[in-house]
């Protein structure tokens, strides 16, 4: 993409979207979660039509109920799958923004490359597309657990960090919160000279030290708050946080999502104890979590702020 284009425009999975677009948006969704190459493998282990045609009802739900885009952070060791996201949209009319990077499990072959190598990678899906399709990519992901930063994990911060600077697409990270790796993380984007502005720190809300969070933000970071309703904090503490953030003038840097997934082949639970955790799925922000803010004091002009403002200008 040209300069001019960067500022305006972002990747879809329909093509490239005005940000003024956007609108009402999650900011860490997944529609499937699964493990790479399994649909391809194994199809019987997932019904593609099956799940277009579920997930596609869900969607014109939120559509219905004022949500506009969900940036869906799944990677190819994931078990992404382009086409599926394309159909989802389409029929719902809900923006799907997807991601080229790479989560928790790194390939064994990517172990022994070198990070420009890997951001060759990247960069073919954000500028040519993924998997033989011209969807392209809108969002960078990485991934960094309760190991902290291993040397692989290193090498696929530093693919990222290259194919920020190189497209001007942003970074959106998986942080285990509790040891504070958004600080490691950040750590290494500023070794590579990465724009802050340009970096998004996951999974923030696991943590419950405000100063910890703050210090993301003065770090340049957006502060990702994206797992709702969360267990360990549950999501009352969750909003006492958030509240707290915004009671220290943080909200300019917040944005919220879920971290739910539609169809995971990958959780520990059954799928009818899964969705007994959250009942709302991709509405509990708007049905649960916002009318708590709201009824602490928050302002629908700093809702407006989280949900509609802070998304369009991350990737502005």
């Amino acid at each position: 993409m040209q300069e001019t284009e960067k500022s305006k425009f972002i990747n879809s999975v329909l093509g490239p979207i005005d940000i003024n677009t956007l609108g009402f948006t999650l900011s860490h969704e997944h529609v499937l979660t699964a493990s790479a190459g399994l649909g391809i493998s194994y199809p019987k282990l997932i019904d593609k039509n099956d799940l277009i045609s579920r997930a596609t009802k869900e969607f014109i739900k939120l559509k219905s109920s004022g949500i506009d885009s969900i940036i869906d952070v799944t990677t190819m060791d994931l078990g992404r799958d382009v086409e599926i996201l394309r159909e989802v949209s389409i029929n719902s009319q809900v923006n799907i923004i997807c991601a080229t990077g790479t989560w928790r499990d790194i390939p064994r072959s990517f172990w022994y490359l070198q990070p420009s190598q890997i951001a060759e990678l990247y960069i073919d899906e954000i500028n040519k597309g993924i998997d033989q399709t011209q969807i392209k990519a809108g969002i960078i992901k990485v991934a960094n657990d309760s190991e902290g930063i291993t040397k692989e994990g290193e090498i696929i911060l530093k693919s990222a960090s290259i194919t920020c600077k190189e497209t001007g697409v942003p970074i959106s990270t998986h942080s285990y919160a509790r040891d504070k790796v958004g600080l490691d993380q950040i750590r290494i984007f500023n070794s590579e000279n990465i724009d802050m502005n340009k970096v998004y720190i996951g999974h923030s809300n696991d943590s419950t030290d405000v100063d910890y969070l703050e210090d993301i933000i003065q770090n340049g970071a957006w502060l990702g708050l994206d797992r709702l309703p969360g267990r360990n904090p549950d999501w009352k503490k969750r909003a006492d946080v958030t509240f707290q953030l915004i009671n220290r003038g943080l909200e300019d840097k917040i944005m919220l999502g879920h971290d739910w997934n539609y169809k995971s082949l990958i959780s520990n639970l059954s799928e009818q104890e899964r969705q007994s955790t959250n009942p709302e799925g991709f509405l509990f922000i708007k049905n649960k979590f916002i009318p708590l803010l709201q009824s602490m004091g928050v302002s629908e002009k700093s809702i407006r702020k989280i949900m509609i403002h802070n998304p369009r200008n991350f990737f502005s």
